[in-house]
């Protein structure tokens, strides 16, 4: 079994960008164009890798390799952005990697691309890149290149040395158990042990509602591979296992005029097999509550409202400013009840929610994290 984070190190170590790995201080695939050049670059190392991964490590400084983090990014349904795009489509896999040194909300981003051994290429139109385009990797660069090129498997022996030199063992586990314990002592932090071989580590604020358990902030770790499974400030969790299984259901806090409610988002379940193995399965359970579209109306242009004054620099009122801290969720909740611009209204608010307050723009990113499992599922 891999230690992903020995794994990332080696990465850094071992050479600087190149026709396996590549690295980026942040990927963002809410708009088209920073989807476009993710979708190439998966493109371009899955033709350039036939044989052996491929690599994507984020929140990495491009000048000096120093490991800065980026915020938490659920994968779950990154694949089926990955089987919508291209033709062909490599195998991936996205993982949050902590870091000691990294605050509790940051990670390492760590993409991993399998090849399927047929040439890659983009399926439709997407920014300035046209369906049908193939790319190679040329060095560090991802480049476009005629479709009959032929591809030689030249990097098999390297990443299979890189992986090789990243494996875990008890020594790694251990300082891994040790350091979460430590690092969430504040949050109640507990393991289990699976199958005399899986280590799950989980912290979080408990709480008891009518006989049943939840944790918010929660933090979830497979100390094995140095993997987060799970991290949020927001969200209520209810978590479950037995021998077999790791179960988490999370939940989300919506509604209107302080009306709120907590509704079922997504149930993973990690399940442990004798074979030293594991799976992950997710399952979205969200079904979006649905308002009178006269009272989404109205919340919907005061939204727009604040928004434009938010882009102008002007004093909000405080009916404004408190109408700003549901401004996320609302736009969230207008966009599933089929106001179709609610998403780029909510899209653009984001710089100004950053700048403006960081307990918003929490919100505002835990709204967009919806979003994306909703429009992928």
């Amino acid at each position: 079994m891999i230690n992903k984070r020995l794994l990332i190190k080696h990465l850094l170590a071992h050479n600087d960008e190149n026709s396996f790995y590549d690295k980026k201080r942040k990927i963002d695939i809410s708009h088209k164009e920073g989807k476009a050049k993710f979708l190439k670059h998966i493109c371009a190392l899955s033709n350039s890798n036939p044989k052996n991964n491929s690599y994507i490590v984020i929140g990495v400084d491009d000048e000096d390799n120093n490991i800065i983090g980026v915020d938490f990014f659920d994968d779950s349904k990154i694949q089926n952005l990955i089987n919508a795009y291209l033709t062909n489509p490599p195998i991936v896999q996205y993982e949050n990697i902590p870091f000691p040194h990294l605050p509790d909300d940051k990670v390492v981003g760590l993409v991993t691309i399998r090849s399927i051994e047929k040439i890659t290429s983009l399926r439709k139109n997407i920014w300035k890149y046209y369906g049908g385009s193939v790319f190679f990797r040329d060095g560090s660069m991802s480049m476009p290149k005629v479709f009959d090129i032929e591809i030689n498997d030249v990097n098999s022996k390297i990443v299979e040395a890189i992986e090789k030199h990243a494996q875990n063992n008890i020594e790694h586990t251990l300082n891994g158990v040790f350091d979460f314990l430590n690092k969430r002592k504040d949050f109640n932090p507990q393991y289990k042990v699976f199958k005399e071989y899986f280590v799950v580590c989980w912290a979080g604020q408990k709480k008891t509602v009518k006989d049943e358990v939840f944790f918010s902030r929660v933090d979830i770790e497979l100390v094995n591979e140095q993997v987060r499974l799970f991290f949020s400030i927001l969200d209520e969790v209810s978590i479950s296992f037995n021998e077999n299984y790791f179960k988490i259901i999370e939940y989300v806090n919506l509604g209107l005029q302080n009306s709120n409610k907590y509704y079922p988002l997504e149930e993973t379940i990690i399940n442990f097999e004798n074979n030293a193995s594991y799976s992950i399965d997710t399952k979205l359970l969200f079904e979006p509550p649905q308002y009178d579209k006269k009272t989404l109306h109205h919340i919907y242009n005061t939204n727009n409202t604040i928004l434009e004054k938010l882009k102008k620099g002007l004093k909000l009122s405080k009916i404004e400013a408190l109408d700003l801290k549901n401004l996320p969720g609302t736009y969230l909740i207008c966009y599933l009840n089929l106001f179709h611009e609610a998403i780029d209204k909510l899209n653009e608010a984001g710089s100004y929610l950053k700048v403006y307050d960081e307990e918003i723009y929490n919100s505002f990113k835990e709204s967009v994290r919806i979003l994306r499992k909703v429009k992928y599922s």
